[in-house]
């Protein structure tokens, strides 16, 4: 169906607004960590909170007050995941990643480019944004729990 009414798209306009109003005001309410870099549970709750406005804007069985009330228990279980998991470290655990070392002193880790589904090409691409040419050039690359690549530069060797 092409058109269904003046209606429909009332509603769109004016529950899509105050939706998005909504929203914007929980997650200045919940802090900057909601909007951090992705890592799984972030990515998690970005998808389900647009699956939430995509359900609020164009379902009239979903009630607004039922799409804010969702948009704070996303928001508010992704508060108390980041809240808990800095006050506690098997939380932590569960939540988060840890930092993998993919190269150390212009060696690749193997094991560690493999246990991490990272490619030697991935490696040198982001070297190269650095403006290295070789690994020789560096000190480490790591990947971090959001998914992006550190290069650290080799130390200055001390002279005696």
């Amino acid at each position: 169906m092409f058109f269904d009414g003046w209606s429909g798209l009332a509603r769109v306009l004016i529950v899509g607004t105050m939706a998005y109003v909504a929203l914007i005001l929980l997650l200045r309410i919940s802090g900057k960590r909601t909007l951090a870099q992705l890592n799984a549970f972030d990515f998690i709750v970005t998808v389900a909170l647009g699956s939430t406005l995509a359900t609020v804007l164009l379902s009239s069985q979903v009630a607004l007050a039922e799409g804010i009330l969702a948009f704070a228990l996303l928001i508010g279980l992704q508060f108390a995941l980041t809240w808990t998991s800095v006050r506690s470290s098997g939380v932590r655990k569960l939540a988060r990643s840890s930092p993998s070392l993919l190269v150390y002193r212009g060696e690749l880790l193997g094991e560690n480019l493999q246990a991490n589904r990272v490619t030697e090409d991935e490696i040198m691409q982001a070297v190269r944004k650095q403006g290295k040419s070789s690994l020789s050039d560096i000190g480490a690359v790591v990947l971090e729990t959001d998914g992006s690549f550190s290069i650290l530069d080799t130390p200055p060797q001390h002279e005696l």
